[in-house]
């Protein structure tokens, strides 16, 4: 036993002396490693300020207005990548300079027109990801855009970004083929506890989608967004769609369809469909756009509905549409966009009515010039006037507005 006893350390010894240099080479990476990860860490701060101006005419002849100045402040971290991990975590806040107007909270008192941008601070995005050459996973709050953000989008023009609570996988099988899916528990959308309007979507929800580039000129993509919101049973859909994007020499294609049911506990029964057919081309400096949007009704009973779209960017500025009238809306429009001495410029006419029951509802016209002061440095003016004939009313707005990022 003694000479057992005598051996037992010096065996010690020499495993650990073998081993150390192992050990201290691991160790090394690791620290350099983070390291290099910390050093690749980026903080960004970004300000957002905004007048918006409405006036609103109401059914009985008299009108409403609304006057906001806001700031929204955004301070954002992204980590540098330790073996493929990184962390994301982005906090916003929107702050009310001038507060003429009706947040559509339960603590406004007033007689002022509606501007969707309440007082808030927020965590907006906190996540952990995984990355590597083909796989991209990321799990918690973050922020979730397909395609032209038609069906899913995060609504960025309002102070409060609509972002995701749950868990994406993308992944890049090839230079032209890509899948995304996303299971999503949580959807933060652009309300607030107080809001009036629901503020969060809670439930299971299953988004999906495929992009194929078939060369440099054309693109495809196909999509299921599959629906069961508990706190919004109106809402909850089953919709499966495709998108074309194309160019034929001079002129662009943008095509898409979808059809929608109901899903989980939503008391209604329906089938419906959407489809949406752009053409472009440019002259010189101008490009043209004209196209249809139709989202379509089931006999006038229930439209076709898109709760999670970037819904700001379509039938018009004046936001008249955000959720589909049971008649279902045919939406066809015009674009012009030029840029005048680094002036962006474009304007949009849209004439709005039923798919269902031959309606009137109404026309649009759209303006926006933006100008890039310097690369973090961005001025925006947009007006957005909307002619009533048998849907809401007349509304005028104005929006201006200056970002800037560091």
């Amino acid at each position: 036993m003694k000479t057992l006893a005598k051996k037992l350390p010096i065996s010690i010894l020499l495993a650990s002396t073998a081993v150390s240099p192992l050990a201290l080479a691991e160790h090394s990476d690791l620290t350099s490693g983070i390291k290099k990860a910390l050093s690749d860490s980026k903080v960004n701060v970004a300000f957002r300020a905004r007048y918006e101006m409405v006036n609103q005419d109401l059914t009985d002849g008299s009108d409403i207005d609304a006057n906001a100045l806001m700031l929204k402040s955004r301070l954002s971290l992204k980590t540098g990548a330790l073996n493929g991990f990184s962390l994301g975590v982005e906090v916003d806040n929107n702050t009310a300079i001038v507060d003429d107007y009706n947040d559509g909270t339960f603590s406004y008192s007033g007689n002022d027109a509606v501007v969707a941008d309440p007082e808030y601070t927020d965590v907006n995005q906190a996540y952990i990801q995984y990355k590597n050459d083909k796989l991209t996973a990321t799990a918690g709050r973050q922020r979730i855009l397909h395609n032209n953000q038609r069906f899913v989008g995060g609504v960025a023009w309002r102070q409060n970004e609509q972002t995701y609570d749950g868990y994406r996988i993308q992944y890049k099988a090839s230079d032209a083929f890509s899948l995304d899916y996303s299971y999503v528990y949580n959807v933060n959308r652009i309300f607030v506890e107080d809001s009036k309007k629901t503020d969060n979507f809670s439930g299971n929800l299953h988004l999906a989608n495929a992009t194929y580039k078939i060369n440099k000129s054309h693109k495809l993509s196909g999509f299921a967004y599959l629906l069961d919101i508990e706190n919004a049973a109106a809402s909850s859909t089953n919709t499966y769609g495709v998108l074309y994007n194309g160019k034929f020499n001079n002129i662009m294609v943008n095509a898409s369809y979808a059809s929608q049911t109901d899903a989980g506990d939503n008391t209604k029964n329906f089938d419906t469909s959407y489809y949406n057919i752009e053409l472009g081309t440019k002259l010189e400096k101008v490009t043209l756009l004209a196209g249809m949007e139709v989202l379509g009704s089931d006999d006038g009973n229930v439209a076709f509905s898109t709760p999670l779209a970037t819904l700001h960017k379509f039938q018009g500025f004046a936001d008249k549409f955000l959720g589909t009238p049971a008649n279902g809306v045919e939406d066809i429009y015009v674009t012009a966009k030029t840029a005048i001495n680094g002036v962006k410029l474009a304007a949009t006419y849209h004439d709005l009515s039923s798919n269902e029951g031959g309606i009137d509802y109404g026309s649009e016209i759209d303006l926006v010039a933006a100008y890039k002061i310097d690369p973090a440095c961005t001025v925006l003016v947009k007006f957005a006037n909307y002619s009533a004939d048998n849907f809401s009313t007349d509304t005028n707005k104005l929006w201006l507005q200056l970002a800037a990022k560091f």
